[in-house]
This record gives C-alpha cells, structure tokens and sequence, in this order.
C-alpha cells in the first residue's frame, strides 16, 4: 500500500490562528498572564513558535565544531603524579586533557611525557605570569599541527582577584610575548564563567564576555602591545535551563563573529563549557548528577567545542577517582549510548532556538555598547559598574531561592532532615574571603544554597 504525498501536504497556520485556538481553550483566562512567562533575563517565551518569530530572516548557519571533545581538568601540584592520572583517563574516554599550572616551575617534559600531541588535545592554563615559562614553553617541541592551548587571561585574573598579578604593563606584555613567541598556538582566553558563577544573568553574561574580548582587541591593536590577535578561546559555565543555555553559547558565537568583523580578527573561536557551580548543592548532592547531565546535553547541542564535566561531588570532595570516573561517564553516555555529536548543528532552524538566540544576542549587544559608550571592560571593572551589576542580579536569584521561587533539590525543597554531611567534608565549600587590600573590587562566585547549607551544617 503506498501513502500519497498529500498526505504529507498540511496546510500552513498562522500564529494568528493557532492563538485564536488557544484563547478558545483558556475559556475567557488572558492568554499573557497564563501562557507567556518572563525568566531573568527579561526574555519573555510564548507557549508556541513558528516561521513568523524569525521576522522573515532566514535561520542562523552558525558554524560549530563537527565533533565535541570529553576534557578532564587536573590541578597539577606535581608534574609526575599528573601525568600519570592523565594517561590513565585517556584510556577510560577521555580525549582532551586541561591542565591548570599554579606554578612556573612545572616541567612541561613530566607533564607531557607519553602523550600524544597530534591526537589529544592539550590545554594549559597559567595562574601566573612568568617569562621564564614562556621561554621554556616555547622551546618544548609541540608539533605543528597539535591542538594546544595556553589560557592567559590577564582582564579575568583581574576580575577575579582584584589584583594584577604584576602590574597591567607587566601582564599584558606577557600575553604579547606569549602571542608572538608561539603564533600557531591559542594564547588569549577570556574567562565568562566568571560571570555566571558570580550570578550574572545570561544577557550580563554574554555583554561583559564580549567587553572583556573586545578590550583584548584594543589593547592589542595599539603601539603599546602590538600583536595579531589569535583565535580566541572563551570558558563558560552552563546551568540547567537547557534552551536558554543553548540559545546563550549559540549567540556568544554570533556575538564574536561580529565583533571580530570590525578588527579583521578570526571569525571563529573555541568554546570551553564546563557546569555551572552556582546551582550545586552539597545536601542531596545526587541531584548534581541531574543537573550536569542536563548542563554537559546543553553545551552539546549550543555548541561547545570542549566539555569538562563536573563532578557531583566537586563542591566538598577533594579530587578523587570515583567522582572524576562518573563525571567522565555521563558524557561517555551523552555521545555513545544517547547520540549527542552525531547531528551537527542540531540547533539550527528550530524557531524557539533561533529565536532565543536573536534576543539573546540583541539585547547583550545593547549592553556591550552601553559599556564601551561607558569606557569599557577595565575602565567599568575599576569604576565597580559590572561589579554592581552582577551583585544586583546575584541578590535577586538568591531572594526567588529563599521564596522558593527557584527550587534546588534537597536545598529549600523535598529536603532529607536526617541527612547529614559534616563527617563528609573534605574542602571548604562555602565563599571565602581574604583580608587583603585590592585595586578593585573582586567578583567573587558564590552557590545559591550556601546560607542555608552553613545554618544546616551549624545545626546539626
């Protein structure tokens, strides 16, 4: 029996149409205070799309990388014992090793001994600022067509601490150096998980990653610390409202792409995701399991190039063999068993998406002119204005917490009284804070749950 291709042939509805039947089925109730909700974001999402939401523009082709990379991060405090624990998650599926250096006085050789460059990718980051590692590094034979990364990111050090590591001469002239010594090799991060750790919404987010890219640009393009800019790499955290994530990682692509434009600077870019720490709880920590599955799914389909899952129990385990192994199983699962890469660019043309990703981007955009209309990254860094803005956001999300407005598991709600997690702690899992003076202000990452977590510990 063959079916006729009319079958197939449904009339197109309009959105007219389809709200009328909808306003029918409300029964009187107004469509808007019903149906259509507004998140954080102050994006407000209808309950349906079609080809009208795009306002007659076609569907982004953003391009994205054909396969996704599993990464493991290692705290490298001695070069062999890294090593070692590298191999070893290569051979569990692993297949892109990042290595954060707290020290110039890592041995690359150590670090590296046994791995093949050609295949697995290598990400290096710097906690410092040193020559006399750039000059070691560069005389380390990495072959021509390795994929190596060396994450410097002065502005986001700034950010973070408050303090230069040097001075602002002294560190950018190091990211020249680095940029010049080794011109094949992506040398300039920028550091947007900071932001969303911090309680950046996602629009705040985008708009300050960007501000921070584009200072990069400026500075690099002046007499002072003249070099090409490389392709750039930028880290972000993902939280676990799934399309929105999607819709943020696809519209920093589109964001860069044309900010890129106007420098004449590569147009493409590697994307870093990693879960989000804000949303962890330390109390019911399987849950954590929930929410980074659904994190590490959204970073896959918004586009990552590399995914460093994290561990469910990261917030209050120190590094250990069975945490790392489940984190590095759940994205084993995603690509192999769930199919998550086989499609590229799965996003594209999907209305909710692609229009997630227009008014993400837009009003990002409209933020990122207002702050160079302002003076910039550093300039509002050391005026305390992205400090502020990121403050304001952070205290609403943690007020909608204490109503129950956001709802974390085992948190401020379907709590466990009886579970106990004193005896469990292995590292500090609440904010900490020094008494050191600083140039500015830090931005400082904080989880939702901490005040209600320390009350519970404190009790029991």
């Amino acid at each position: 029996m063959t079916m006729s291709s009319n079958f197939y042939n449904f009339p197109s509805v309009s959105s007219k149409a389809w709200k009328q039947q909808i306003q029918a089925g409300l029964k009187g109730e107004d469509y808007n205070e019903k149906l259509v909700w507004e998140g954080a974001d102050h994006i407000k999402v209808k309950p349906f799309y079609n080809s009208e939401d795009l306002n007659q523009q076609p569907p982004h082709h953003i391009v994205t990388p054909k396969s996704w990379k599993i990464g493991q991060i290692f705290y490298v405090q001695d070069a062999k014992a890294a090593n070692k624990k590298a191999c070893d998650a290569l051979l569990r599926g692993a297949d892109s090793l990042y290595f954060i250096l707290p020290s110039p006085e890592t041995k690359t050789e150590e670090l590296l001994q046994g791995i093949d460059l050609l295949t697995v990718p290598i990400h290096l980051e710097l906690q410092f600022a040193s020559s006399e590692f750039i000059e070691k590094i560069t005389t380390y034979k990495i072959p021509e067509n390795a994929s190596f990364f060396i994450h410097m990111d002065v502005l986001g050090s700034l950010a973070r601490t408050g303090n230069w590591q040097h001075s602002m001469e002294k560190d950018l002239a190091y990211m020249v150096q680095m940029a010049n010594d080794l011109p094949n090799l992506q040398t300039v991060t920028i550091d947007g998980a900071l932001f969303q750790n911090a309680g950046a919404n996602r629009v705040q987010q985008l708009a300050y990653t960007m501000a921070q890219a584009n200072e990069y640009l400026n500075l690099f393009s002046s007499q002072q610390f003249p070099v090409s800019m490389p392709e750039p790499v930028f880290k972000v955290a993902v939280d676990s409202d799934y399309f929105f994530e999607i819709a943020k990682l696809r519209a920093l692509r589109l964001l860069w792409e044309t900010l890129a434009s106007a420098y004449n600077a590569p147009k493409t870019c590697h994307i870093i995701a990693q879960p989000s720490k804000r949303n962890k709880t330390l109390y019911e920590f399987n849950a954590n399991l929930l929410r980074t599955t659904t994190e590490c799914m959204a970073a896959i389909n918004g586009g990552a190039d590399t995914i460093c899952n994290l561990p469910y129990d990261a917030i209050y385990h120190k590094e250990n063999e069975f945490g790392e192994r489940i984190a590095r199983n759940q994205l084993l699962i995603l690509r192999n068993e769930s199919y998550f890469g086989v499609v590229s660019n799965p996003a594209d043309g999907a209305y909710y998406l692609e229009t997630l990703t227009d008014q993400l981007a837009e009003k990002a955009l409209q933020l990122f002119k207002n702050l160079e209309a302002s003076g910039g990254f550093l300039k509002s860094l050391k005026q305390h204005t992205i400090q502020k803005k990121i403050r304001e956001q952070a205290e609403k999300d943690q007020l909608q917490f204490e109503r129950g407005e956001r709802v974390l598991v085992g948190s401020n709600a379907y709590l466990n009284p009886s579970e106990t997690m004193k005896e469990n702690i292995e590292i500090y899992p609440f904010l900490k804070t020094k008494q050191e003076k600083t140039l500015i202000e830090p931005i400082l990452e904080k989880r939702l749950a901490e005040t209600v977590e320390l009350k519970r510990l404190n009790n029991e």
